[in-house]
């Protein structure tokens, strides 16, 4: 008897050798591709918020870039030392609080300078009144005055006299520079100055000379000549 192998009973209904079978899946159907204007606005819409951020990052920094630095605060500028105005043979009085003529400048010429409150004479003549009434004359090339005309330099050729008064002989000084202080009555000077009082006569390198105590004192190198008043002979 024969033995059957086996296996799996051919279903009914099957493919034939001599069938043609499609193995190809069947998908959905193909779509047309986008015209490329199309897909180019998509593209751009996809990327815009990165596009604009860029963009905004980029004006930021530039702005940054660009934009002016905070300046330091500037210093006040100084006056400049112009005179504001002048006066051709001029005289200047000023007067104490009691009403009294202290001091009288004249000169050629005056120019004012209002940084400093200060007057520049040409040719400058001045009389100082002090407290005992005595008038002290001085005149120079050039001064330099305070506004309220208390202290001044002369410069050039200066030369101060106090006159005679009471017992005491008049008293001269000769300098190129002499610094007066007319209410400490002091006068004072760092160059070479001559000192005469009467027959008498010192050279010194500098000097300080105080009016109300009568003492002058004298700097640098010194020299002197000493006269002694002649006596009357008696009858």
């Amino acid at each position: 008897m024969a033995r059957d192998e086996p296996g799996v009973a051919p279903a009914s209904g099957g493919l034939e050798d001599d069938d043609d079978v499609d193995l190809s899946f069947a998908g959905p159907e193909p779509v047309a591709a986008a015209p490329w204007p199309l897909r180019l606005l998509d593209l751009v819409s996809a990327y815009l918020p990165l596009i604009t951020m860029a963009l905004l990052a980029s004006g930021t920094w530039w702005l940054v870039r660009n934009a002016p630095g905070v300046e330091a605060p500037r210093a006040a500028a100084l006056p400049h030392h112009e005179a504001d105005y002048t006066m051709t043979r001029f005289v200047v009085q000023r007067f104490g609080s009691d009403g009294a003529l202290r001091t009288q400048i004249e000169g050629e010429r005056l120019r004012h300078f209002p940084d400093d409150d200060t007057l520049e004479i040409d040719d400058a003549r001045i009389r100082a009144i002090g407290n005992d009434g005595v008038v002290t004359l001085a005149n120079a090339k050039k001064a330099l005055a305070n506004g309220d005309g208390s202290e001044v330099q002369l410069l050039g050729d200066a030369h101060v006299v106090r006159p005679a008064h009471g017992k005491e002989e008049q008293v001269e000084f000769r300098s190129e520079f002499l610094h007066a202080f007319r209410n400490v009555e002091r006068l004072r000077s760092h160059l070479p100055v001559v000192v005469t009082q009467g027959q008498s006569v010192v050279r010194a390198g500098g000097m300080e000379y105080d009016n109300l105590a009568r003492v002058v004192d004298l700097k640098g190198r010194t020299s002197a000549t000493f006269m002694t008043p002649r006596r009357a002979a008696p009858r």
